[in-house]
């Protein structure tokens, strides 16, 4: 009988260690890799302040750059706040028609489709979280994301010119 004693004992603190350490070790691993910078997704992106010819003189402006397909990927996703003077320049190693959507964006942008020559030749307007691409009508080298109505309020429109030179 002690024996038996024994060996139940055994089996039960096993059962016990196995779920002691499957309850501590799966809250553990959940709270690592919820802390900033332990996942493998963490993107960043250098900055670079660029510079707008519009009609009313030259505007500045500080905009993250997207040149990797994930970066691109990622762009202005789960981003709370974009303040004037701030967007995203996505740069593609050729022309081609973009097109772009709001998936898990949650500020309200206006895009910019630039010509490699850095000559905006549209803008529109995009609503946080709407999934319905917005598409270049022809083919461009860059897109950057703004504020929405940043470029009306800064005096920028269509045919002004982004110095680009400095993202080659």
């Amino acid at each position: 009988m002690t024996t038996g004693n024994c060996f139940l004992e055994r089996i039960s603190l096993r059962i016990f260690n196995y779920h002691l350490r499957r309850c501590l070790l799966l809250p553990l691993v959940i709270f690592l890799t919820a802390l900033p910078g332990c996942t493998d997704d963490q993107i960043r992106f250098d900055r670079q302040e660029l510079s707008i010819e519009g009609r009313d003189g030259r505007i500045s402006i500080m905009a993250e750059l997207a040149r990797t397909p994930e970066q691109r990927e990622r762009g202005l996703m789960f981003r709370d706040t974009l303040n004037d003077g701030e967007g995203m320049i996505f740069i593609f190693d050729h022309d081609q028609i973009l097109a772009f959507w709001m998936k898990n964006t949650f500020v309200p942008l206006s895009i910019a489709f630039i010509l490699y020559n850095g000559t905006i030749v549209e803008i529109f307007d995009m609503e946080p979280g709407n999934l319905n691409p917005v598409r270049s009508s022809r083919s461009v080298r860059y897109a950057l994301e703004v504020p929405q109505n940043w470029f009306q309020r800064a005096g920028l429109g269509v045919g002004d010119r982004v110095d680009i030179e400095a993202l080659r």
